[in-house]
């Protein structure tokens, strides 16, 4: 069995062991990785099912390709202005939020990705397509935000975005940071409850909804994971998240449910780019075709919560269930990140004033 190098962002100077095998392979693209570049990938991912990150998706990469993956966990945030403040990072492979990703492919920070490396490309939905038509890099998977909340201890139901405004949830409710992946979704639906279209007035409406939210809100999060204890211990009783969390915030606490609001909500996809500094690029392209194949979508639509972009995967009732898929993705809403990147300092400093003043 393969040695696993993990680094945490703020553990990545431990030292770790290397490991390399022979595997064999089944495609091109991975013949050429496994006998042409090195021995090891650096995949810089979130910081979320991190055990099942291992098992699911990069042992059989490893073991296919006769390599050692070395990964670097964290939000994407975090990771992306680390990437981007360090031009000599060895990070070969990158997973990024939407909004991250095209402050990147803005800043020529990634190698301008050449399809015909990535066959499984040919396979993805027509928006997930659309995402990579400039040569930025493609989606795996597709998420949204929701609701999570535990009824009994809300008092209340809770199923539109308005309820969040009400007086009965005062310090009980949690929203992502604006810099984490649905902060800036965040600013939206603030927006949306005071009925103005966030592009006319820069997010002005939005942050007046937020100071009339603050008083519900004990906490804001960068990590989703942090929601789990948050419910165990009575801290809050319903949270803004992405669905992909709902099955480890559920596991810990299974009053909670998962409500996504028939008035819509806001999509973002997480991408994969490749370091244009990179010297093992063909094993990149190899890792993210396998990122986008079949087989391993419908694994991780599973073990990862992870809505698959892979139009040749069919999901159940059960697996399709808290994900952005079928009638929810109908409803998901575009969030327009060029707009966002131009307004995101302001916003930054204005969350700031507003929520953590």
């Amino acid at each position: 069995m393969k040695n696993w190098k993990w680094i945490s962002l703020s553990l990545a100077s431990t030292a770790l062991l290397a490991a390399c095998g022979n595997g064999g392979s089944t495609t091109e693209s991975s013949a050429e990785a496994g006998s042409e570049t090195s021995s090891e990938l650096t995949v810089s991912t979130f910081a979320i099912g991190e055990d099942v990150i291992r098992s699911d998706v990069f042992a059989p990469f490893e073991e296919e390709n006769g390599i050692t993956i070395v990964a670097e966990v964290g939000n994407s945030s975090e990771r992306f202005t680390k990437f981007q403040n360090n031009p000599n990072n060895t990070i070969d492979v990158i997973e990024l939020s939407q909004a991250n990703a095209a402050s990147g492919v803005s800043e020529e920070l990634f190698e301008p990705l050449d399809a015909t490396k990535v066959p499984n490309m040919a396979n993805l939905i027509d928006s997930a397509k659309e995402l990579s038509e400039d040569g930025s890099g493609p989606a795996y998977t597709i998420n949204s935000i929701g609701i999570i909340y535990d009824e009994a201890a809300a008092g209340m139901t809770i199923d539109e975005w308005s309820d969040l405004w009400d007086p009965a949830l005062a310090g009980k409710i949690s929203i992502p940071d604006i810099t984490t992946t649905f902060g800036p979704a965040m600013i939206y639906v603030a927006s949306d409850f005071k009925e103005t279209d966030i592009t006319t007035d820069d997010g002005t409406a939005a942050f007046e909804a937020l100071t009339e939210l603050k008083p519900n809100i004990v906490k804001t999060y960068t990590k989703s994971s942090d929601l789990a204890n948050m419910f165990q211990s009575g801290e809050i009783v319903a949270a803004v998240v992405g669905d992909f969390a709902y099955p480890i915030i559920s596991g810990s606490n299974p009053d909670v449910q998962y409500v996504v609001p028939e008035s819509g909500t806001y999509a973002n996809f997480n991408t994969l780019n490749v370091n244009k500094n990179s010297e093992n690029k063909e094993l990149a392209y190899a890792y993210i075709n396998w990122k986008l194949s079949k087989e391993l979508q419908e694994v991780t639509a599973i073990s990862l919560n992870e809505a698959p972009t892979n139009k040749e995967v069919v999901l159940d009732e059960a697996t399709a269930a808290n994900k952005t898929y079928g009638a929810v993705a109908e409803r998901a809403k575009a969030i327009d990140f060029a707009f966002v990147n131009e307004n995101y300092e302001a916003w930054i400093a204005e969350w700031n004033k507003t929520l953590n003043q």
